[in-house]
């Protein structure tokens, strides 16, 4: 059987130069490429950046157009090992006795050993040599083994530090309660993003999240509770990908989240109080007047801990810059693993694909849009390996990826008087942005749509 790291090699060496390997190239377009690749730096079967020459990448597409995949195959070392394994083994159960232990210090508790024993001709391991030992076991961790602290501040000390994220419930409409989820920048106290929609899930979520991130930038953490949405692997990719830390809050302590739900206090008090139950005929309807309501009234009014409005406070100093489009749709793909099997097949929901042969017993990563299953993006070790090839399409959407159901409302009662307040706040609303540069609708785009 071949040796797992040898084969994670010759995968490395495969995804550099599978597309410059290709003969249709002129010589002069597979140079350009070849120079682009040694001019960048990769990221390694062992998880470390590196650059690889030219003259090395030339020689690797020589040894694959003659040999194919198993060229790559870096040749078996045979040598004797040159670190003393018992003195290894001695140097875990030292780290483990004790964690606050550093890996220089332990190979000092070594030598220290071995000397008092007289000499025996041992030669002590290096610190990084047990260093990346304890790596591979694990034994990195925290001195005292505490979890990181969520954040050490009541208040955020800038712009984009620490955005909150919840849900709160709101009135029925069309026959079913309407769910708001919201993001409030700690320190300004602006809503960066909100969504109204009907379930509590990863969809209505992340529309939320994605509203505020292209109209409001790329915050450095997100603190949210631990219901089922905010601890989605969808929602932690979102956030690797944008580089954004997610917190998650202690189970049965909200106290992190009073800036949000004083928030919800608000909505609910001078929002909400508008809004009788079915008096909306839709949803669009309701994001339509919470946003005109947000925009107009909540981010212009002084806060009362601040002094300031959440406006005047978030763009003190200066309008954040915000993710391209493209990384806000690499951001917002959804993933899942699956093993590819001897026919280089894979599955996912009832449909099968089909992947580059070289991938034959290897975990790899499916990237697609939840809504359309027809395109799957595949990848290993972080690398592209192209588009799977769909053999049998029985699902074309995720069955997660559902979209709000239609709005309508039958025999609906005449609307309230109390209504007018929010229809007189919307028309301000349209016609102040008119005018102004209306952040909160520069994240809506065609991704959102159904969603």
């Amino acid at each position: 059987m071949e040796d797992p790291r040898r084969r994670d090699i010759a995968l490395f060496r495969y995804g550099l130069i599978r597309e410059v390997a290709d003969p249709q190239l002129s010589s002069a377009e597979r140079g350009r490429l070849v120079r682009q690749l040694a001019g960048r730096e990769h990221r390694g079967p062992d998880g470390q950046w590196t650059t690889v020459g030219r003259s090395t990448l030339d020689r690797w597409i020589v040894a694959y157009r003659a040999g194919g995949f198993d060229a790559l195959i870096p040749a078996q070392r045979r040598r004797q090992p040159v670190c003393d394994v018992e003195l290894l083994d001695r140097a875990v159960r030292l780290k483990r006795d004790n964690p606050r232990r550093t890996a220089s210090h332990i190979v000092e508790l070594l030598a220290t050993e071995l000397s008092d024993r007289g000499p025996a001709g041992r030669q002590v391991p290096s610190a990084r040599t047990v260093q990346r030992h304890f790596a591979r076991l694990g034994l990195n961790v925290r001195p005292d083994g505490s979890p990181p602290q969520a954040f050490g501040r009541f208040e955020a000390a800038a712009v984009n530090d620490l955005w909150v994220g919840d849900v709160a419930h709101g009135p029925v409409v069309g026959g079913r309660k309407a769910l708001l989820f919201a993001f409030l920048d700690d320190h300004s106290r602006l809503v960066v993003g909100h969504r109204w929609g009907r379930s509590e899930d990863v969809l209505r979520l992340e529309a939320a999240l994605r509203r505020g991130l292209a109209a409001r930038g790329v915050p450095k953490r997100v603190y949210v509770d631990n219901g089922a949405p905010f601890v989605s692997h969808q929602l932690q990719r979102a956030c690797a990908v944008l580089g954004i830390r997610l917190i998650h809050s202690k189970p049965g302590r909200p106290q992190g989240r009073g800036k949000i739900e004083r928030f919800f206090a608000t909505v609910r008090a001078q929002f909400l109080v508008e809004i009788a139950d079915d008096q909306l005929a839709s949803l669009d309807e309701l994001n339509r007047l919470f946003t005109a309501w947000v925009e107009t009234r909540y981010h212009h009014r002084p806060h009362r801990e601040t002094g300031q409005s959440p406006l005047e406070r978030f763009t003190a100093a200066g309008i954040p810059d915000v993710p391209s489009s493209a990384l806000l749709r690499e951001a917002f793909l959804w993933a899942e693993d699956r093993s590819v099997s001897k026919t280089a097949m894979v599955s996912l929901h009832g449909n099968r694909y089909e992947v580059d042969p070289v991938l034959v017993g290897r975990r790899v990563q499916l990237v697609f849009d939840p809504f359309d299953l027809a395109t799957l993006e595949v990848r290993y070790d972080q690398r592209p390996f192209g588009t799977a090839v769909p053999h049998v399409l029985a699902t074309h959407t995720h069955p997660k990826a559902t979209a709000e159901p239609p709005d309508v409302l039958d025999g609906m009662a005449s609307t309230p008087t109390g209504i007018d307040y929010l229809a007189l706040i919307e028309a301000e609303h349209r016609h102040a942005t008119r005018r102004t540069i209306n952040f909160a609708d520069l994240g809506d785009d065609d991704q959102e749509v159904g969603r």
